[in-house]
């Protein structure tokens, strides 16, 4: 539990609209045996609503049960996402419209936290709800803090054990402060930010990954609330091929496969060190094929073909030289 290396992958995927990325079992164990040679102790994947719940009342668990259990088999932790609306359950019948009623999505939230709560303690409510592009209907966290209020007391009933993260804050500072005014800090356990930045834009912004956190943690701080933790569980950046013609990403040129390598190591050891950070998403494991049209088909540590980029061995690397360090550490007490 205490290994703070992760990793979003889309292990959900077998949709015609993400090219049937996980279309198989085969497929799934591919990618978890490299996860576990890359040293991944938590994968952040979706139990998406209209999977699980495609009709009202109507539950299906196949697909995540199998994916689960290989998790739970290869010693891989999971922080499942809950998230996005069923067909039938959207205000507006989009799926990322936030629910008509609460309730329905409590529902939802209670059924699969009780099925999993043997293996998976942690879960986020939503991803990126102060995003437009995944909360249509804006509000400054008005209606998304009201459903994390429902789901957090509900979800301890189903399993008092369990710990509730807000969904992954992608604005910045600006969501940190809306989700303390909107009444939201007895209805998270730790708090979960995502964070990019152009590793192209000069060898400065590796101080704005170190000062992030220290920031977030000061809201925290100012509103009685230090002593969570902070889980960065979105952070990355594009690695393409030389020789791939891709659209750049939303901050500008596309980074290498060597750069992103570079990138990546500078990343976890400086946010390695920083106490009130516990876990590191990388975004994300394996490369997608030409979903987004862009650079962000490329953030993997892997490629489509499930080929080792050079960030997947030097992720590897970030993870011995802690594991090792954890170690001599242990030995000395």
């Amino acid at each position: 539990m205490n290994n703070p290396f992760g990793a979003l992958e889309f292990l959900h995927w077998n949709h015609a609209w993400n090219k049937y990325k996980y279309s198989c079992a085969a497929d799934w164990e591919r990618v978890i045996k490299l996860m576990k040679e890359a040293g991944i102790g938590w994968v952040r994947m979706d139990f998406l609503w209209q999977d699980i719940e495609p009709q009202e009342g109507k539950f299906v668990f196949d697909k995540y049960d199998q994916v689960t259990e290989l998790l739970s088999k290869n010693n891989i932790h999971i922080l499942g996402i809950l998230d996005y609306s069923a067909e039938w359950a959207a205000a507006d019948k989009k799926w990322n419209c936030p629910p008509r009623e609460s309730r329905l999505f409590v529902k939802y939230a209670v059924e699969v936290i009780t099925r999993y709560k043997d293996r998976i303690k942690h879960w986020e409510i939503w991803n990126e709800p102060d995003s437009g592009v995944y909360w249509l209907g804006q509000d400054g966290l008005k209606s998304y803090c009201a459903l994390l209020r429902d789901v957090y007391a509900a979800a301890k009933i189903a399993d008092p054990d369990c710990k509730i993260l807000n969904g992954g804050l992608a604005l910045g500072l600006p969501s940190v402060n809306l989700l303390y005014a909107n009444g939201a800090k007895d209805y998270f356990d730790i708090l979960s930010v995502h964070f990019f930045v152009n590793p192209l834009h000069g060898d400065e912004v590796i101080r704005g990954v170190i000062d992030y956190p220290d920031l977030v943690h000061r809201i925290m701080e100012n509103n009685g609330d230090s002593n969570k933790k902070i889980w960065i569980t979105e952070i990355g950046c594009p690695g393409v091929k030389l020789g791939i013609q891709t659209g750049n990403w939303w901050l500008g040129r596309n980074p290498g496969e060597k750069q992103q390598a570079e990138w990546l190591r500078k990343v976890y050891t400086e946010l390695l060190k920083d106490v009130n950070v516990e876990k590191i998403f990388w975004a994300f494991f394996r490369d997608c094929s030409n979903h987004w049209g862009d650079g962000v088909d490329y953030f993997g540590l892997i490629r489509w073909d499930c080929s080792s980029k050079p960030a997947f061995k030097a992720y590897k690397e970030c993870f011995k030289e802690w594991e090792e360090a954890n170690k001599s550490a242990s030995k000395n007490l």
